[in-house]
């Protein structure tokens, strides 16, 4: 994991402050999970969309003073701007963030596989194409000269 993601507790909530907060460059989030209160915070737009874009698995985020591990459970995008909306992060526990971590590196693995098996594939495809154009063009031409 990175660097932590600062947070600030937000007090004010419903559609009014929410975008007021996105007005002010920052997104709203609700933190929750392993039997705490859920309690709503806002990121710095910038900074939390780079750490998302990532493709993080596990995130660290401070919360007046406190580090906490979250995962993204839901992240809702803006269909028009393509802009973050809202986050929801459920905490974790440090050997749920190895564990989650593991299980994407696992599956970026076996994604790098099946994309080289399909580019080996495609590769294969088009050259039996161009040989099967090569037989034909060679067929087209050996018929021409015959008939001359």
């Amino acid at each position: 994991m990175s660097t932590a993601l600062v947070s600030e507790l937000r007090t004010d909530f419903g559609k009014g402050a929410a975008r007021r907060l996105r007005r002010d460059g920052k997104i709203p989030a609700v933190v929750y999970g392993h039997g705490t209160v859920p309690f709503h915070v806002s990121f710095d737009a910038h900074a939390l969309t780079l750490t998302l874009r990532k493709r993080a698995s596990s995130i660290e985020v401070v919360v007046e003073g406190n580090t906490l591990i979250v995962a993204p459970r839901d992240i809702q995008i803006d269909p028009v701007r393509r802009g973050l909306e809202h986050v929801d992060l459920f905490i974790i526990t440090a050997a749920e963030a190895v564990t989650i971590a593991r299980e994407a590196a696992d599956s970026s693995a076996r994604n790098e596989a099946n994309a080289a098996a399909a580019i080996a594939s495609a590769e294969a495809k088009a050259s039996a194409r161009a040989a099967r154009l090569d037989d034909e063009a060679q067929e087209g031409s050996d018929s021409s000269s015959s008939s001359e």
